[in-house]
């Protein structure tokens, strides 16, 4: 998304530079090591500053998808000493952080949430999380989005009857993508016999032992391993499905689903997290409630039994994301809300908790 966003900025006209490739990501609170990252942060800073004072700074400075385990520990006191406006993208607070070891990062994430110009939100989800820290008008909505590439190009010919292709796209790590293979698998499981289909498993990762041991109960020949694919051959995948199945536990929204919907497949996955904001149910695909594996099952039984309403789903979906789901849409929307910002005074403060660089 972070790339895409560049692009759509790009395609309203505005000069795009990356301005670092620091990272203040941390999986684990470790004190040591988060004063270590400050610490970078501010010699970063300060080595962009001086970039900023020979060159002259931006006009803008923009952060994709700050929360508290990576914090943006720049803009905030770069948009200070050069009087710029902050804005991010998919920013993400969790209140319960303000207790513990991630305390700090979660004062500095708030802080610079507070301090900002501009959120661009992708779900409502995004947008209820800032209740509180950013006043709505400084808030924008932009759907989800796709650079629609080799999944635009695809031509398939849906089948009218015979065996239902199923495919499924995910990398095969621990959490929660390593849940939704299981949950996948147990509803496979509970499929009624009779039932004609395959599927298909695009992916790899350091779960695929444990993945492909979950399919283990499933009849052989039921299941096809691809292993990883680059965006063709993900493309090439989805042109010989007739839908598109990923249960999608913890997914911010899943840009999966777009590709497999401007390919003209309809989606099943369950409503949690932000996966009603690029599935509408009944309309490009199906949700389900999120952690019910009946329903997931009863769902998918019926949609491979109903070869029509998987045509219908799938061409919903392939109009809705090529006509309304482009970077030519996110740009205006971008750009409309860029055009609002104006710049700060030089110099006014923007508050960092304690135990973060000033």
């Amino acid at each position: 998304m972070a790339r895409l966003l560049l692009a759509a900025l790009r395609a309203g006209g505005h000069a795009v530079e990356v301005a670092s490739a620091f990272r203040s990501h941390l999986s684990a609170p470790d004190p040591e090591r988060m004063r270590a990252v400050e610490a970078g942060a501010e010699r970063e800073a300060e080595r962009i500053a001086a970039t900023w004072d020979a060159a002259g700074p931006p006009d803008l400075w923009f952060c994709y998808h700050p929360y508290y385990k990576a914090p943006d520990l720049l803009g905030p006191r770069l948009a200070a000493r050069f009087g710029l406006p902050c804005a991010a993208a998919e920013a993400s607070h969790a209140g319960k952080r303000g207790q513990g070891p991630w305390a700090a990062w979660h004062g500095a994430n708030e802080a610079a949430l507070r301090g900002s110009d501009l959120q661009v939100c992708f779900t409502p989800r995004d947008a209820d999380g800032l209740d509180g820290l950013v006043p709505p008008h400084r808030i924008t909505m932009l759907p989800p989005f796709l650079d629609a590439g080799p999944f635009g190009a695809v031509e398939r010919v849906p089948r009218a009857r015979g065996r239902c292709e199923i495919v499924t796209v995910a990398m095969m790590r621990a959490g929660d993508k390593a849940r939704s293979y299981t949950f996948l698998a147990a509803a496979l499981e509970a499929l009624p016999a009779g039932l004609d289909w395959r599927l298909t498993v695009v992916g790899a990762g350091p779960e695929r032992e444990a993945v492909r041991a979950a399919f283990a109960g499933l009849p052989e020949g039921r299941v096809a391993w691809t292993g990883e694919r680059d965006a063709a051959g993900v493309a090439a995948a989805m042109a010989e499905a007739d839908l598109y199945a990923w249960p999608g536990f913890g997914e911010a929204y899943g840009v999966a689903y777009l590709e497999a919907g401007a390919a003209g497949l309809p989606s099943l996955a369950m409503d949690c997290g932000g996966i009603a904001s690029v599935v509408e149910d009944g309309a490009s695909g199906v949700l389900t409630p999120e952690g019910d594996r009946d329903a997931y099952a009863a769902a998918l039984a019926a949609l491979i039994g109903d070869p029509l309403r998987r045509r219908a789903l799938g061409a919903e979906a392939r109009r809705a994301v090529l006509g309304e789901r482009t970077v030519e849409r996110a740009a205006a929307v971008l750009s409309r809300a860029l055009a609002r910002l104006g710049p700060r005074s030089r110099g006014e403060p923007i508050a960092l908790p304690r135990g973060t660089p000033p």
